[in-house]
């Protein structure tokens, strides 16, 4: 019987760089794991894209990062179906979706300047146009 993982798709692969570049690739994959695990708990901070970059750069600095990445419980399937041509899971969306009208909620219901809160809602508006448009996985 194979495992879970064996039936998954392989990890793309990259050309080895230099020692230095793989360590600064490394700390950079690092700190957005970090960030990235830190926004699955604080609402208003971004997971996805947090664990993208770690992605991108644990793929061009470690292996062994990038494949625990790939196979993870949580974070793996975002990541294949980003490879899979970039698409985004429609709970990914509608979760982006209300996380985004809550901040802009507090944004406005709090003493933040009002062209500050207008331009951030603005760019989620944006953000949100774009993920929307993003096929989904099994269309």
């Amino acid at each position: 019987m194979s495992e879970p993982h064996d039936l998954l798709p392989p990890m793309p692969e990259h050309p080895p760089l230099p020692a230095p570049l793989r360590w600064l690739l490394l700390a950079f994959a690092v700190l957005c794991l970090i960030m990235g695990a830190i926004g699955v708990v604080v609402p208003g901070l971004p997971t996805t894209v947090f664990i993208l970059m770690a992605a991108w750069a644990a793929a061009r600095s470690s292996p062994r990062l990038h494949g625990w990445l790939w196979r993870h419980r949580l974070f793996g399937p975002l990541l294949r179906n980003w490879a899979d041509g970039g698409r985004v899971s429609r709970r990914a969306k509608w979760s982006a979706t209300i996380l985004m009208a809550l901040c802009a909620m507090v944004l406005f219901a709090t003493s933040a300047p009002r062209w500050a809160a207008t331009l951030a809602c603005t760019c989620m508006a944006c953000v949100l146009f774009w993920l929307w448009l993003r096929p989904e996985p099994g269309r």
